[in-house]
């Protein structure tokens, strides 16, 4: 498993990749300027890692914290005294991932996925060792079910867009974020795939940037046209008629189609809706949180103020002002056109159409 670009997998630039029993991730921090990588191995640095956004996007941020807690459960393989403790030690590591970035529900999916299945096998498995191989076995398989998960859902999405269309995207929802292919990116690479000719207008997405330098990064390595604007140019666009749909991808989404993404996201689905032209959210099953009624009961992240009043480590602001730095906010299922999954693009009522996509994945598995 290396990381290879899109031409040559045709999937993407994957966000991590195994070097013997390494963990290396694609530094997301310094691209599109430096192509690095950075070495999570240890559980330590992977916590860093997400918190700090070296990985982010909620499908990566749950298979690279799976990896993670797959890599701690070898080294815990090494000096637990029986299967009881190591089970312990490997549940408290499994809660401290899941610590890291509060609002995307995958971190918390792919965790718990991961501890159950080593934990439901303790009662056949002969030691401790054959418990941390099935917990890696698990990590692989759940990233290679990302990468099907998103062309399929991908196609979906590609029947929404009519021929030449522009489409308007905020913060990053390709194959760094989602693990091979992309949700709102892989719409639009599907698109491209099938002849549609879509072109692209990418919100920068304040504060931390990941439009201007991640989207328009993966958007130029599949030679789709994509046009960098601010946050706050969709109104003038759509009033111009120039912005035929809106593709974001999604953090969580509650029960009933509420969803949080990056802040902003609401500001562009009111403006959207304003104008008629249809908001759609891109993500897979494992997104949807049913233990969630409706979007208020989503834990919103609130970050460092740094990130508002500095650009690129140089400071924009006045020493000392006060700041409010959500990373996340929620749209309501009302603004919300259609979610693309894998099962197919739920309409509303969410309620129903949500727990039937819920129902037919279950029935998959």
């Amino acid at each position: 498993m290396t990381v290879k670009s899109s031409e040559q997998l045709d999937i993407g630039v994957l966000p991590l990749t195994l070097d013997g029993e390494k963990i290396m991730l694609v530094d997301q921090r310094h691209l599109p300027n430096k192509f690095e990588m950075f070495d999570a191995t240890s559980l330590d640095d992977m916590c860093f890692a997400i918190t700090d956004m070296v990985v982010r996007g909620a499908p990566s941020i749950g298979v690279a914290a799976a990896f993670g807690l797959a890599s701690e459960a070898i080294r815990l393989s090494k000096t637990s005294r029986n299967k009881v403790d190591f089970l312990k030690r490997l549940n408290d590591a499994r809660l401290r991932l899941q610590q890291t970035r509060p609002t995307a529900v995958n971190l918390r999916w792919a965790t718990d996925k991961l501890f159950d299945e080593v934990k439901e096998k303790s009662t056949t498995y002969p030691d401790v060792h054959t418990m941390a191989a099935t917990a890696m076995d698990c990590a692989k398989r759940i990233f290679e079910e990302h990468i099907d998960t998103n062309r399929i859902l991908s196609e979906f999405g590609a029947e929404l867009i009519q021929p030449d269309s522009a489409i308007m995207t905020h913060c990053n929802a390709g194959s760094l974020a989602t693990c091979g292919w992309g949700t709102a990116l892989g719409v639009i690479r599907s698109a491209a795939k099938n002849g549609l000719n879509p072109s692209v207008y990418v919100d920068e997405t304040r504060p931390r940037n990941q439009g201007s330098k991640l989207t328009v990064w993966e958007l130029h390595q599949d030679k789709i046209p994509a046009t960098l604007v601010c946050d706050s140019m969709s109104g003038h666009l759509m009033s111009a008629g120039k912005v035929q749909i809106v593709i974001t991808g999604a953090d969580r989404i509650a029960a009933n189609g509420d969803s949080a993404n990056k802040i902003g996201t609401y500001n562009l689905a009111v403006v959207a809706n304003y104008h008629d032209v249809p908001f759609y959210i891109a993500a897979p099953i494992s997104t949807i949180d049913a233990s969630i009624q409706t979007g208020e009961s989503i834990p919103i992240e609130e970050r460092h103020s740094s990130e508002v009043t500095s650009f690129g480590g140089v400071s924009t602001s006045m020493e000392g002002v006060k700041v409010y730095n959500p990373a996340f906010d929620v749209t309501p299922a009302k603004l919300i056109a259609g979610i693309i999954t894998e099962c197919g693009v739920l309409r509303p009522p969410y309620l129903e159409s949500i727990a039937l996509a819920l129902k037919q994945k279950d029935a998959s598995h």
